[in-house]
């Protein structure tokens, strides 16, 4: 056994673990955090992606003991759960239908919402380029890609007078 501590959606855990435990299995196996879903086991799909310091990675290709001392946050740890308030990209995805079954939905948010840290305003191309490693079965993308530009525009509005200032700028 191997001892880890680590930080999940804003909670210290410690737990004892099998070296070989995968960070999937033990988020939803240790945790219960079940939003971060078991797809392919074969890093392919995406359903499995959280934040692992801030950045996505495929949980599925990621052993427990490689995240001790990081800082993981999971679907789960997404939305304000103090005001009850969905992220941005939740709502996005609600309010575009980006989702159709849901299986694959987890990892698209999660992916999604590192595209848009690293790009706040990606083209359509750059949006089907940052989630490309995530596969969905149901949609043909079109709303996840629409849902995603939905996003990166209230998430440019919610960024006040600097968004502002740059759009008059552009002018």
């Amino acid at each position: 056994m191997a001892r880890i501590s680590m930080r999940v959606d804003g909670m210290k855990v410690t737990d004892d673990v099998e070296p070989r435990t995968l960070l999937v299995q033990y988020l939803r196996e240790g945790l219960g955090k079940t939003g971060t879903v078991i797809g392919c086991d074969t890093s392919n799909c995406g359903a499995c992606t959280v934040h692992l310091d801030g950045d996505s990675v495929k949980s599925c290709n990621v052993l427990a003991v490689q995240a001790d001392g990081c800082e993981v946050t999971t679907i789960e740890g997404l939305a304000d759960t103090v005001e009850g308030d969905l992220h941005p990209v939740q709502e996005a995805f609600r309010e575009c239908h980006g989702l159709q079954c849901g299986f694959c939905t987890p990892g698209m948010i999660m992916q999604s919402v590192d595209l848009l840290k690293r790009n706040p305003q990606p083209s359509e191309e750059e949006i089907r380029e940052g989630i490309e490693g995530n596969l969905c079965r149901c949609t043909g993308y079109h709303n996840i890609v629409r849902a995603v530009q939905y996003a990166s525009g209230h998430l440019a509005t919610a960024a006040g007078p600097k968004g502002a200032t740059e759009e008059v700028d552009a002018l």
